[in-house]
């Protein structure tokens, strides 16, 4: 393929040996070949292009670094498919003050998926307590307990295979206004619930609206924002989860000595959703879903053009149907049939489980499988309980311990962020699932021997959180967004999130029966254990893609 191009400021020109090429185009610059290199952090994917390109005497490799997403693929994505972005050399212009909005209101599902997991660890103690319940319906069973801490992912775990089949009917912003009136739902009936059958319908409603929010937000800011700043807007949406824990643990630790307090930590929800919803409602939907609809024929060509162009223009600021969004809507409408039609041609469903894309299922399944079994949601989810137990007697002691937790980790998501592409994948996972299995040990070791010294608890607390943060918790994803070829992206990825909300829903359901029926050391114990095994794992099978693109991921690892 050749084409001219012209040599901007920006790129970088390096001379090749002239002997590598043979009669050089004397009078233009043309395009010799070109090949592809993707450098891919945990958050953010830069594509690098790299040319060779002629001139009289000389050859030069022009490089061009493009951004593009992961967490929910690039120009074009669907079902939860992560897929290559087709760029174009000049990159879009854009305000910054035009891309905020249409981040903000998508992240704002994160926000409240985190601020669910926060939330329920000084709910649960203030449900508990015969004082501060306000309920005469306090006195819960394990199991009864499992069902409100795990009631959500449940709902979450139905919303993401509900969602699956219906995407592309509701298209994104739809999908998330949905997501809203479910948060709004679940946070009204949940902070109302009369009894415990009403409050475990109030938790599985809004979970279904995490399962839709955690579907449609990173695809909504994937499709909208411009290209060069996709891979920061994805990695800001994934720090507001964490942002959400923080302020559930903050909110807890503020309402924890109120009488009925767990009615006020579950309602906060409340106004973020109604936020969120009214944002979503002012926002079009998104152009590329648009296009998407009239590639598979659902409606005139021409009337889903212009609609795309409009909802462009309005996302950037700029005047209706101006001659820069047509432009772009033009491209994109390339880009979208063509991966559409590569879609349609990507085989049956089995296909997954065969050759090298079993390869791969078994790397990144086994990744989030052991991400939730080694204990994260029951740590996280039952943060105060375990400061409770471990010498923070008063709720309000374990709540505030539960905010520094939060912080922490808020911390510690920058530093994988920072550091994954330097150090690469396998450092980070080997290190980070070592300090868990220790964290867990120690954990045990507390609650069976060293009862004296709480510190201990919220040293093991920290150093399982921050181990996490820079292991299991971003680096998990980022190995199922790179490890799955393109063929089976789409299904590999949905398989993955499956295991992931079904394996966490499991262990946070467990984890209560479990401790009363093991102690609380036994179990610790067993989720060091685990720990080891999925170190194991990691050494055995896990490979370092690092600095692999994802052509010789699938040719240099998976069909080895």
């Amino acid at each position: 393929m050749s084409f001219a191009v012209s040599v901007q400021s920006h790129f970088s020109i390096k001379p090749l040996k002239r002997t590598q090429f043979k009669n050089p185009s004397p009078r233009t610059l043309l395009l010799s070949s070109c090949f592809e290199s993707r450098s891919a952090s945990s958050y953010l994917r830069l594509k690098e292009r790299t040319c060779l390109v002629s001139k009289p005497g000389l050859v030069y490799k022009y490089r061009q670094k493009l951004q593009a997403g992961i967490g929910a693929g690039g120009e074009f994505a669907d079902s939860g498919e992560v897929t290559d972005s087709v760029a174009s050399d000049e990159l879009e212009s854009f305000s910054w003050s035009s891309v905020i909005l249409p981040f903000i209101f998508p992240a704002l599902g994160g926000l409240l998926f985190g601020y669910d997991i926060g939330a329920t660890s000084g709910a649960t103690l203030s449900l508990q307590s015969p004082a501060l319940s306000g309920t005469t319906w306090f006195n819960f069973s394990p199991v009864q307990l499992g069902l409100v801490v795990s009631g959500s992912l449940y709902g979450a775990l139905l919303g993401s295979i509900s969602v699956y089949g219906v995407a592309d009917f509701l298209g994104r912003r739809r999908e998330l206004i949905i997501a809203a009136v479910l948060y709004l739902l679940g946070s009204l009936i949940t902070g109302c619930a009369p009894d415990l059958n009403v409050l475990l319908v109030g938790r599985l409603l809004y979970g279904f609206g995490i399962g839709l929010a955690m579907h449609g937000a990173p695809l909504y800011i994937a499709e909208t924002c411009p290209s060069q700043i996709r891979g920061t807007l994805i990695s800001l949406k994934e720090l507001f989860i964490v942002l959400g824990i923080l302020l559930g643990f903050s909110v807890g630790s503020f309402q924890i000595d109120v009488v009925g307090g767990w009615r006020y930590m579950y309602g906060f929800g409340t106004p973020v959703a109604i936020l969120m919803g009214l944002g979503m409602w002012s926002l079009p939907a998104s152009p590329r879903w648009l296009l998407l609809r009239a590639v598979q024929g659902k409606g005139p060509l021409q009337e889903y053009k212009e609609k795309a162009m409009l909802a462009l223009s309005k996302l950037r600021g700029r005047p209706p149907g101006d001659k820069i969004s047509e432009k772009l809507v033009d491209d994109a409408y390339l880009s979208v049939k063509t991966a559409y039609e590569d879609e349609k041609s990507g085989g049956n469903f089995l296909e997954v489980f065969q050759g090298p894309n079993l390869k791969a299922l078994t790397i990144g399944g086994g990744l989030v499988l052991f991400q939730q079994i080694t204990g994260q949601p029951s740590v996280l989810y039952y943060a105060g309980s375990i400061l409770q137990t471990a010498g923070f007697s008063a709720a309000a002691d374990a709540t505030r311990v539960s905010v520094i937790i939060g912080v922490f980790k808020l911390l510690m998501t920058w530093v994988a962020v920072a550091k994954v592409d330097d150090l690469g994948r396998r450092p980070l996972l080997i290190g980070g699932v070592s300090g868990i299995a220790l964290s867990l040990f120690l954990l045990s070791a507390y609650y069976k021997f060293l009862g004296g010294f709480p510190l201990v608890a919220v040293g093991a607390l920290l150093l399982y959180v921050g181990c996490y943060q820079i292991s299991f918790g971003p680096i998990s994803w980022l190995m199922v967004s790179e490890i799955f070829p393109l063929r089976t992206r789409g299904r590999g990825i949905s398989l993955a999130v499956l295991a992931n909300f079904g394996s966490n829903a499991i262990v946070t359901f467990a984890f209560s029966p479990l401790k009363e029926f093991l102690g609380a050391e036994n179990l610790f114990l067993l989720f060091g254990g685990i720990a080891l095994i999925s170190l194991l794992f990691v050494i055995l099978v896990v490979p370092e893609t690092k600095g692999l693109s994802l052509e010789e991921i699938e040719s240099k690892i998976l069909k080895k």
